[in-house]
């Protein structure tokens, strides 16, 4: 998977105003000035399987 997984959204604060964040792939939030990463874990993922 070569793209960036794009959130529509801030996980703390809900707005969206976001811009990529200088790194590895995270995201800075300019309404609450929170930085984060988005992990895709997989589809379908069932606890212990």
């Amino acid at each position: 998977m070569s793209e960036r997984a794009v959130p529509f959204h801030c996980p703390y604060c809900g707005e969206e105003d976001l811009e990529p964040y200088e790194g590895d792939g995270g995201w800075f939030c300019r309404s609450c000035v929170r930085a984060f990463k988005l992990k895709f874990l997989g589809i379908g993922v069932v606890n212990g399987q």
